[in-house]
């Protein structure tokens, strides 16, 4: 399983520990992603930045979309199916969304690759729905599920 985490809120007055610890989880700005893999440390990362990040499972169709339109490899080029073939084992953009979503791969796997997408703010009516409040409560914070993906298309 992987989970796609979704920076929503600035770290204007954080403390130190949760600044660093979104720091580790390669979120350094408001509307950054990046794909991580379901392991304790990576939750225990995601408990303690919940009240700036939102995260959710994500599928392998949603990556590979993110991938093919938000992913840039070094030098801000963009991810090609050559691209990902050059840098790695993998044969295309599909393959390794489909290693990436069972949690086989990483991100770190393609050399080159950026471990970050820079995504813009939700569109839609709603937008965000409120950073300062959880998501079970209609707001954007915290865990999403499967809702995730819905979130990640509006930001494509």
């Amino acid at each position: 399983m992987t989970f796609l985490v979704i920076r929503a809120r600035s770290d204007r007055g954080v403390t130190r520990k949760i600044r660093d610890t979104m720091s580790m989880l390669n979120l350094t700005r408001v509307n950054h992603a990046t794909i991580v893999t379901d392991n304790p440390s990576y939750r225990g990362m995601l408990q303690k930045s919940k009240d700036y990040v939102t995260w959710g499972e994500v599928d392998a169709d949603t990556i590979a979309k993110l991938i093919g339109e938000r992913g840039r490899m070094s030098g801000d080029k963009p991810v090609t199916d050559a691209s990902i073939k050059e840098g790695s084992d993998f044969k295309g953009i599909k393959d390794f969304s489909k290693a990436l979503a069972s949690g086989e791969a990483s991100m770190g796997d393609v050399d080159g690759l950026k471990p970050i997408f820079r995504l813009h703010p939700p569109r839609g009516s709603k937008g965000w729905g409120g950073i300062k409040r959880a998501y079970t409560v209609g707001g954007a914070l915290g865990f999403r599920g499967d809702a995730i993906s819905d979130l990640a298309e509006r930001m494509m």
